[in-house]
């Protein structure tokens, strides 16, 4: 790159930054190792459905408990009750409706367990996601409103807003006060349904198939299904996380809109992920936000099973197909319960913070932290981290933080070193933290089934892994093998898991080493869909399938934790995560997984990253140049020109790739123009102006003239106006001089003005009054 400025005063500065870059191999995604809607029972069964054409509930028994209000959902019932597969009738459902300070609005639906025919398990509560203060801010309802009618009843939400239930059939809305307009509703288009847990039928086939996995389903279908709409609404965002090209997010289903899957929230291990698509990734944020010129709303639903999400396009229930008064959408979870919020703007900004008053705000990171960082898988060994860091140096270009991929521990055992490559862990990380630089090691969540391995020994002896349909502990393959994950969703296990990182349990460990969690989603690489069984079981009976998408939440939760105790909680903690969860903000940085080094990859990482920061996580980044592949060296310059602005800026690349730090396989940086007339007549309509153009190739730099040939009757305009300075940034060591021509006139290379790194005081090598005039044909040679 090249920064031409041209001051007011005869004076110009010219900036010729460097940049070395280079190609690698890419895999390929196996579209068939996932399922789309149709394998997926509960999506295929709730997502053609028709409005209004489920049986519906109705709302009864209401009543003021301490500041609650409190309903009965009854089944729709004919004079001969239906019953289900099992010979049961319907139970109702208990509703449950709170309201919270800033506009915050939230719906509770779950089974009755005190029912004389209630299941015996209890359905998932997501915990620890909603701030603890929360209850704290709490508004009590004092008393609610009913309609004449008795059809509906309202009650105060605050800042201008009420809700809004209707009684039969069963619906929410949020209105502005005094107004009959919604602003945000669920049920309206009647397609609310519940799978209640029931005891299976003699006979009944509950078991899932998919690629030779079978997920035994003891509990049998337990999903979740509803429509929400947002009214007054142009565009919907968020979601994450999907590799879409859009900001707003397309519809999925209707008039006009080809055959599409839903926007799949499922945290998946995505090799080489495509780049337009509605298809889950790493991580799940179940928060939509609405938006148009008159208002903004919200809605987020706590459920980290897996969901579907349909935007419906206008005209989806055969209404008038030009009706664009709202963005309908739909909603499906495979289990779990119904625990909704509504934020009521009525801007952006008030919607995001009515949601981060719910799930928390960023971490304060650390001032390294938001630099540059230098990844690959991997580092050599600890001659290779020298090499390169001292090559950052030699080369003038700024980093911060040098990481650590999987080879850098023994067999793939983490907390552990590779003693023949990394003999002098703590030397290398002083002598970096020395120039005021930090390491990242790798630490995942996948543990070595070896006998000799303390970790892997101490978890199974005090049971802490997560336990396969047998009551065995899950046994899954990923890069150390044979491996076994620890079970995070007991606060016990997490706590014993933030202990690892005390500098006496982590050998070789010093406080300038940070950690990044990878493969978290969880990744099991002989699992269905590359991932764990949905009938594995976590602490308290727990599905796996009612607790997938926040498995790396509480990963990355316990491991953030771990560095705060290491720093007796005064030392900000930098953990990356792949995986993410809504409140996965207040532990630590996002990046947006294995990329691709492609131009596709690069337009699609802004969407990605704004939409994170739009959901909370702002602390996010993609890989710079994309981790499979080899970039070609335009597309890497473009890269680090784009990544620079990302909140999390690293570059990372696979191992089947050539190297590619900075100053590698030649230079491009670089082209540049200028133009200049005198600032103040119509004369450069004929021809009065200076246009130039600056390449630099093969430590040379030329100034070429772009102007038109004279013709008779043109203006001209010269300047006198001179190069003051020239700023080289990664230029290599040992060059101080530099020829000039016309007329051979050799210059010295300096230091100075700029400052490179304040930790090392490091300046760039400059040219200072190299006597060439900016109107004028000319090259400098640097030697």
């Amino acid at each position: 790159m090249m920064f031409v400025s041209p001051p007011p005063l005869c004076r110009l500065v010219l900036a010729v930054l460097f940049v070395f870059l280079f190609f690698f191999a890419a895999a390929a995604w196996k579209k068939d190792e996932f399922r789309n809607c149709n394998q997926t029972p509960f999506c295929k069964r709730a997502r053609f459905r028709a409005p209004h054409s489920l049986p519906h509930y109705a709302v009864s028994d209401l009543a003021i408990s301490e500041g609650h209000l409190k309903a009965r959902l009854l089944p729709w019932r004919p004079s001969v009750d239906p019953v289900n597969d099992a010979g049961d009738p319907p139970r109702s459902l208990l509703l449950l409706l709170s309201v919270y300070q800033g506009g915050v609005l939230r719906l509770k639906i779950d089974e009755d367990y005190s029912a004389p025919s209630a299941p015996s398990k209890k359905r998932f509560e997501v915990p620890d996601v909603v701030l603890p203060d929360l209850e704290d801010r709490r508004l009590w309802l004092p008393r609610f409103f009913s309609a004449e009618d008795g059809a509906a009843t309202s009650f105060y939400l605050s800042d201008g807003f009420e809700g809004f239930l209707r009684h039969d059939p069963f619906e929410i809305e949020v209105r502005r006060e005094g107004s009959k307009d919604p602003v945000v509703s669920l049920n309206s288009h009647g397609l609310f349904d519940f799978e209640q847990l029931r005891q299976k039928t003699e006979g009944e086939d509950w078991e899932e198939r998919f690629r030779g996995h079978t997920d035994t389903r003891p509990y049998g279908p337990q999903s979740i299904s509803f429509d929400v709409s947002f009214h007054g609404a142009e565009f919907v965002y968020g979601i994450p996380e999907h590799a879409s090209t859009s900001l707003a997010l397309r519809p999925t289903k209707g008039p006009g809109v080809e055959e599409s899957e839903p926007y799949r929230l499922f945290n998946l291990d995505v090799f080489e992920y495509l780049d337009d698509s509605a298809f889950g990734i790493y991580g799940s944020i179940p928060f939509m936000l609405s938006h148009s010129l008159k208002s903004s709303s919200g809605f987020f639903w706590l459920n980290s099973a897996e969901m579907q999400i349909d935007v419906l396009a206008p005209g989806w229930d055969n209404s008038t197909a030009s009706d664009k008064s709202r963005i309908d959408t739909f909603w499906m979870s495979e289990a779990g319960i119904l625990d909704a919020f509504f934020f009521v703007g009525p801007g952006p900004k008030d919607v995001l913070r009515q949601y981060a008053s719910v799930t928390g705000t960023l971490a304060m990171p650390q001032e390294f932290a938001i630099a540059y960082h230098q990844c690959r898988w991997n580092y050599r060994d600890e001659e290779d981290v020298a090499s390169v860091d001292a090559s950052f140096d030699e080369h003038d270009i700024p980093y911060d933080v040098l990481w650590l991929d999987i080879e850098h521990t023994d067999g793939k055992r983490y907390f552990t070193w590779d003693r023949v490559l990394f003999p002098n862990p703590e030397e290398m990380q002083k002598k970096l933290a020395a120039k005021g630089r930090h390491m990242v090691t790798i630490v995942d969540p996948h543990i070595k089934r070896d006998d000799s391995y303390h970790v892997h020994k101490e978890a199974s002896e005090k049971g802490y892994y997560v336990k396969d349909a047998t009551g065995k502990d899950f046994d899954g393959w990923c890069w150390s093998g044979s491996s076994s994950y620890p079970d995070m969703l007991n606060p016990e296990i997490r706590e014993w898991w933030a202990d690892k990182f005390s500098l006496n349990n982590y050998g070789g460990s010093t406080p300038s080493l940070y950690i990044w969690n990878d493969m978290n989603e969880p990744s099991v690489f002989n699992g269905p869909e590359i991932t764990m069984t949905r009938d594995a079981v976590h602490y308290g009976g727990i599905e796996h399938r009612e607790m997938h998408n926040a498995y790396g939440y509480y990963f990355h939760m316990a491991t953030a934790n771990g560095l705060l105790k290491r720093g007796n909680g005064n030392d900000r903690p930098f953990v990356l995560s792949r995986a993410f969860f809504a409140g996965s903000q207040r532990y630590g940085a996002i990046w947006t997984g294995d990329n691709t080094a492609d131009w596709d990859h690069l337009k699609a990482s802004v969407p990605m990253v704004l939409t994170l920061g739009l959901t909370g996580i702002s602390f996010s980044g993609a890989d710079v140049g994309g981790f499979f592949g080899n970039p070609e060296p335009e597309l890497l310059v473009r890269w680090y020109q784009l990544g620079a602005f990302y909140p999390f800026f690293r570059a990372h690349a696979h191992h089947d790739t050539r190297r590619r730090e900075p100053w590698l396989l030649g230079s491009l940086a670089a082209e540049g123009e200028l133009y200049v007339d005198d600032g103040k007549s119509y004369n450069f309509e004929h021809g009065a102006y200076i246009h130039r153009r600056f390449i630099f190739s093969d430590h040379k730099l030329t100034s070429y003239d772009l102007h038109s040939p004279p013709n008779v009757g043109l203006k001209k305009f010269t300047s006198g106006c001179t190069v003051e300075r020239i700023i080289l940034l990664g230029l290599p060591s040992g060059a101080e001089k530099a020829v000039i021509e016309p007329g051979n006139f050799k210059a010295d290379i300096e230091l100075g003005p700029l400052t490179l790194r304040a930790a090392t005081s490091s300046v760039a090598p400059t040219i200072r009054k190299p006597n060439v005039r900016i109107a004028d044909n000319w090259s400098i040679k640097v030697l």
